[in-house]
């Protein structure tokens, strides 16, 4: 993993940290999220992960994208890389966590939400102000249809309302809200609900749901039927966890 300037990587025993590192709220600009997309890329070909926890220093998770480089010359550049940003996250074969311990607002909430799981601190507050500054969130109009419904993604995209965790996790976009003062404990012991699988099958598991989201239950199932058949029972970590249960034993995992 390279030398980053705005973030900081490290990985261990499965688990990937990113910790946005641009103090001290964070706001995603064109260069920082440019370091974001080579390490998920870096990340997406790790084949053991099973974990990748997104999480901050400083005051806020993120404060959102860089108001500076949305109009001039700039615009159409950060744009482009925040959909790569999305992009690079997306083909991450790991489960990726949102840690919120703070503001997650603009960028900064799409960001979260883009991730698998998004675990939030009881302070952390989320939000989509964009367009109290005549905007909208791009990646937000696409996607909170899906997890919240249309008429609650309208309350959220355009009341520029800020959200507590509590309300964030009401609306469907919050897994977990966990306590402030062991937070990060906290992240650490759900992480190892991941961590002791395969990672193979994990990354099948993500790219199932995937394909099948959103199709009628006969269509979905054939899908889901090809992949387990095809690729799930060619896999080494398929066959020995079902023969570790046959045989009474903990699994022991290739991540192949």
């Amino acid at each position: 993993m390279g030398d980053f300037k705005h973030i900081r990587v490290s990985t261990k025993d499965g688990r990937a940290d990113v910790v946005l590192n641009r103090l001290p709220y964070n706001i995603l600009n064109i260069e920082m999220m440019n370091e974001m997309i080579d390490c998920f890329r870096e990340l997406a070909i790790d084949t053991s992960l099973r974990v990748v926890v997104i999480s901050s220093l400083g005051k806020a998770f993120s404060s959102g994208v860089d108001v500076t480089e949305h109009v001039g010359d700039t615009a159409l550049e950060m744009l482009n890389v925040f959909n790569n940003l999305f992009n690079a996250l997306w083909d991450v074969r790991a489960v990726t966590i949102a840690a919120v311990d703070g503001l997650a607002l603009g960028g900064g909430c799409e960001l979260a939400v883009g991730c698998d799981i998004l675990l939030a601190s009881s302070k952390a507050k989320l939000g989509q102000p964009e367009i109290s500054v005549g905007v909208i969130p791009p990646m937000a109009v696409a996607v909170f249809p899906m997890l919240i419904g249309r008429n609650r993604a309208i309350e959220w995209l355009l009341s520029g309302r800020i959200y507590s965790a509590e309300e964030a996790h009401a609306a469907g976009l919050v897994n977990h809200v966990l306590p402030e003062d062991s937070f990060e404990d906290d992240v650490t012991e759900y992480c190892s609900h991941f961590l002791n699988k395969s990672a193979a099958v994990i990354a099948l598991g993500k790219r199932a749901i995937d394909l099948t989201y959103e199709k009628n239950a006969p269509e979905g199932m054939a899908i889901a039927d090809k992949l387990y058949l095809e690729e799930l029972m060619n896999t080494d970590d398929a066959r020995e966890g079902l023969n570790a249960f046959i045989e009474k034993r903990p699994p022991i995992w290739k991540h192949q």
